[in-house]
């Protein structure tokens, strides 16, 4: 009986986790600003062009490769890939790096949310844009999987937490 409610417990966990309830907007057209640079690709390029490379891909809750994707397994993976490791879980990730301001956010920036009613950090991005003033970021939702938004969206900007930076400039 007791494996029976432990198992109920975390299948209940894993839908508070990496969980967006919002209808987005599914634009085919939208870019991602994945220009190549006249020199050679920064790091933070490399890892943007990681995570971009997994648009599409569904969301798998745990999982971490093109099969399924949640949305710390997509930041795990691309910081992996260029051999930086960070936390696997978007909370513990929240715990790293420095804290910055909004205006100050770079591409490669990591963006922490609130999805749930819970009082800690259960979502995460990364900044693939910030041309004209416009955070765009990539993630991955329970709902839609792997894509790509703008934190100016209202439902991500309700839950938005805080910016931080993990990799110096």
């Amino acid at each position: 009986m007791l494996k029976k409610i432990l198992l109920f417990l975390l299948i209940i966990m894993s839908f508070y986790s990496c969980g967006s309830y919002q209808k987005i907007n599914e634009n085919k057209n939208e870019s991602i600003d994945s220009k190549i640079p006249n020199k050679a690709p920064s790091l933070v390029d490399k890892i943007v062009w990681t995570a971009v490379s997994f648009k599409g891909t569904p969301y798998k809750y745990g999982s971490t490769n093109n099969k399924g994707m949640d949305c710390s397994g997509l930041i795990f993976t691309s910081f992996k890939k260029r051999k930086i490791l960070l936390p696997r879980s978007s909370r513990l990730m929240y715990t790293k790096g420095i804290h910055i301001k909004l205006n100050e956010a770079k591409r490669g920036d990591l963006l922490f949310f609130k999805t749930s009613r819970k009082k800690t950090v259960n979502h995460v991005g990364l900044i693939t844009s910030t041309e004209k003033g416009k955070i765009q970021f990539i993630h991955a939702t329970s709902s839609k999987g792997v894509l790509v938004s703008y934190l100016s969206e209202k439902y991500w900007k309700r839950a938005f937490v805080g910016a931080k930076r993990v990799i110096h400039q």
